[in-house]
């Protein structure tokens, strides 16, 4: 999982949340407050800083290289996208969606807590699918593009199975 924040109370920043196929959680993050903040949201075996840039749908890091090319909008990509913004962020809406993310996408729920005496809200506003993939994990290729499963274990929501680039915007309480 990539997450390209742009805004957040650490400023703008990327990070890398990866799952070996081993069942090994790393975090990759730019600085340790942000590691701090990421680590004490969702479960990592190891946290490494180092710098991580995204330029487009290409991240870099010390420890990953991760290219994408996506496709068409999804069908829950172009739903989505109906939804106005400001109701599709909000944790109200987030809170109403879940019991049929649930159902619709096994795995993916839109509000929850991964501990810590947090709780987290997604509000999705777009998807797109991935159509190609390469990467390169501590020097080892990742392999080709494949269903995620099994799903990635970081936090109290997953991904889909299929591939896919989502729009998020997370809120975090506590």
């Amino acid at each position: 999982m990539v997450g390209r924040w742009e805004e957040s109370p650490y400023g703008a920043f990327a990070d890398a949340m990866v799952e070996t196929a081993t069942g090994h959680r790393v975090l990759l993050a730019p600085t340790q407050p942000v590691a701090d903040f990421v680590a004490s949201t969702y479960s990592f075996d190891e946290v490494r800083i180092e710098p991580v840039s995204v330029d487009g749908w290409r991240l870099r890091s010390a420890s990953l290289e991760l290219d994408l090319t996506l496709g068409r909008r999804t069908p829950l990509g172009r739903l989505l996208r109906v939804v106005p913004r400001r109701l599709a962020e909000s944790p109200a809406w987030c809170t109403v969606t879940d019991p049929v993310a649930r159902v619709l996408l096994r795995g993916v729920r839109t509000r929850g807590s991964a501990g810590n005496d947090r709780r987290e809200w997604y509000g999705a506003t777009d998807a797109h699918e991935v159509v190609a993939a390469s990467g390169v994990l501590d020097g080892v290729d990742l392999g080709r593009l494949a269903p995620v499963t099994p799903p990635p274990r970081f936090g109290f929501s997953s991904t889909p199975p299929r591939p896919s680039v989502t729009t998020v915007v997370t809120t975090v309480e506590g």
